[in-house]
């Protein structure tokens, strides 16, 4: 790779966006050191995770930002993206419930260290989720919320949450096999900074994705149509060429209000979702 052209060349994106190097860091959750040593290109093979999450910062998608790298780069993608049948080239999956089992089993792990009952557990937790993952709420400040209800000095959800969800590995194979033909995605209610820790503990499948639309840095949740019309922006294709995966049937009728093709996904049946959506993606005959 052409570390030197790699970092001209984000440098220059920056520039464009308007952004100091601390305005983009702080934007792309990076930090100072790693994004100066991008920009020298003193960082040999930046991992794609990181220069997705500054494309993200920038507002562009991921093939916009690699897109102007010099032919030669290795972080290119090199496979042609292909169409389905019914005229799909972008997929969206969502990520609880879909990617991963639900993190219930972590109120039960809370009330059985805490004492408290579930019920209060949940209904604290629900009353708080959306605004954590629109971002209205810090993370550090929904943990004290919930620390003083359950009567408890300090408290880390993001920790419960990554021990209770199991990854689905029916869908793990099936993204890889996605990412290979289709553009893709990730878009997803969640809270700050868990889409990262989900990566760093390998729960989520490591793929160039082309956008990852988190609820918490787009201010904006599923089913609101501000979520579906930035993901729409971010994938760069119409509506109708567009497949949102989703555990919700309320998200994917706000999706297909939006002329989206959507596909429910049942996590007691993984295979036969995964099925399913295979199905949806045959590609389009070639000429």
């Amino acid at each position: 790779m052409d570390e030197v052209g790699l970092g001209q060349r984000l440098q220059e994106a920056r520039k464009k966006a308007g952004l100091t190097q601390q305005e983009l860091c702080q934007k792309a959750n990076l930090s100072y050191s790693t994004l100066a040593k991008i920009e020298r290109g003193a960082i040999r093979s930046p991992s794609i995770f990181t220069i997705q999450g500054i494309a993200m910062a920038l507002g562009s998608s991921l093939d916009e930002l690699i897109g102007v790298l010099p032919s030669g780069s290795s972080i290119l993608p090199q496979t042609p993206k292909k169409r389905s049948k019914s005229g799909i080239r972008f997929v969206y999956f969502d990520i609880n419930g879909c990617l991963v089992r639900f993190f219930h089993r972590a109120f039960t792990h809370l009330a059985e260290q805490t004492n408290v009952s579930e019920d209060i557990i949940e209904t604290t937790f629900w009353h708080y989720n959306d605004a954590v993952c629109r971002g209205e709420m810090s993370l550090d400040e929904f943990n004290r919320i919930l620390a003083e209800r359950l009567g408890v000095q300090q408290l880390n959800w993001q920790e419960y949450y990554l021990q209770a969800v199991d990854p689905i590995q029916e869908m793990r194979e099936l993204v890889a096999w996605a990412n290979d033909n289709y553009r893709t995605g990730l878009l997803s209610n969640i809270m700050p900074g868990f889409i990262d820790a989900m990566f760093r503990e390998d729960i989520l499948p490591r793929l160039p994705y082309s956008a990852i639309i988190d609820s918490s840095e787009i201010h904006a949740i599923k089913p609101e149509a501000q979520a579906y019309q930035i993901a729409q922006e971010k994938a760069g294709v119409e509506p109708h060429e567009i497949l949102l995966v989703d555990d919700s049937r309320t998200n994917l009728m706000a999706a297909e209000k939006m002329g989206w093709h959507v596909l429910w996904f049942d996590d007691y049946r993984p295979e036969e979702s995964v099925r399913r959506i295979r199905q949806a993606l045959e590609p389009e005959a070639q000429s």
